[in-house]
């Protein structure tokens, strides 16, 4: 077992064993556990809104009996929440690599928001970080199941330095042949759809980590910070600097302009 692995099944356990006492100690614990059910099944229906209010009546439900520790008791809850999220994502067939990116990116949300005054922040943005994640395991349904799989792969890799070349030597065909049925089905190239998915993952590290913006763009590959800047306004409208600071500005979600096409 790796080590960020060992450590992060420990601090569950560790949570899970303060949380249990509390939630236990709530009377009504299967309306708790419906609660949560009803979580789960919002945010896999992308619910968003609906799904923060649910929360929401959980972290209330905690806080009756915390009082003057809700703070600790509440973040024990969101560590738990956190676990519980990781598994379903791992059931959902999201890679290892990218299940344990969003435990740490996650944890790192609570240890940097969790204070009296950004708690219920807290609890809106783990829910719109699964939901992002998750949104990324819709299957596509374009009329041709080697575009399909491309998305899919996309999804799945888009922190590495992928390459219309790297991708059609992936799925065994030549990059003309590749770049024309991907354009053909979802009406943009695959260059420009690389790019997107970039700007969609950037914006999450962004508005949810201190990483500097400059790292952000070594870490998507871009081949200079200035490239990056002109990529994420074309889409966003904005700069990434202004995206960080403006946390009112809606998140950019791309839609295939053939996406009626769609079979």
């Amino acid at each position: 077992m790796q080590y960020s692995q060992k450590v992060f099944l420990e601090s569950f356990s560790k949570a899970y064993t303060k949380e249990i006492s509390v939630i236990n100690s709530i009377e009504g614990l299967s309306l708790f556990l419906d609660l949560e059910k009803k979580l789960f099944l919002h945010m896999y229906a992308f619910e968003l809104e609906e799904a923060k209010k649910v929360l929401r009546e959980i972290i209330d439900l905690i806080i009756i009996r915390a009082e003057k520790l809700m703070i600790m008791y509440v973040k024990n809850y969101y560590i738990q929440l956190v676990a519980v999220m990781a598994r379903k994502l791992q059931e959902s067939q999201v890679p290892s690599d990218k299940v344990m990116a969003f435990n740490i990116a996650s944890v790192n949300v609570i240890e940097t928001k969790m204070s009296d005054a950004q708690f219920l922040q807290c609890a809106d943005e783990l829910v719109e970080f699964f939901v992002l994640v998750i949104t990324e395991r819709k299957k596509p349904s374009f009329g041709h199941q080697t575009v399909n799989k491309v998305i899919l792969f996309i999804n799945d890799e888009i922190e590495t330095n992928l390459t219309v070349e790297d991708i059609a030597k992936y799925f065994n065909i030549s990059t003309s042949h590749l770049s024309r049925i991907f354009r053909e089905h979802t009406g943009v190239t695959l260059v420009e759809y690389l790019n997107i998915r970039k700007v969609e993952e950037c914006q999450y590290y962004l508005r949810h980590t201190n990483k500097g913006i400059s790292d952000i763009s070594d870490s998507f590959h871009f081949c200079n910070q200035s490239y990056f800047t002109r990529i994420f306004k074309k889409y966003t409208g904005l700069t990434p600097k202004q995206f960080r600071d403006n946390h009112e500005y809606p998140n950019f979600k791309y839609n295939f302009p053939n996406e009626s096409r769609a079979v």
